[in-house]
């Protein structure tokens, strides 16, 4: 006995699977010139993507780093405050 879930899944799987064929069949069925522009927007897509993926990375790396050297330093401080204390 299937569930509501189940049937949700199903039912999106079918969805899924049909918008796929429709498109596999519009591109089967277009022109030349269509399947051009096609092939430029996915190839511009896929470059924003990867502009916005090494703008994430280079955040990211400069983050990372900018939080090493707090690291460095608050470790040093408390070393420091140790050494006095110890005195």
């Amino acid at each position: 006995m299937t569930t509501r879930n189940q049937n949700a899944g199903i039912a999106a799987a079918l969805l899924g699977l049909a918008g796929g064929l429709f498109a596999w069949w519009r591109y089967n069925n277009a022109t030349p010139e269509e399947k051009a522009r096609l092939k430029n927007k996915v190839n511009e897509l896929g470059t924003k993507l990867k502009d916005t993926y090494t703008e994430v990375e280079d955040t990211v790396s400069d983050n990372v780093a900018t939080l090493k050297n707090k690291l460095a330093k608050e470790q040093q401080n408390a070393a420091d405050q140790a050494e006095k204390i110890a005195s």
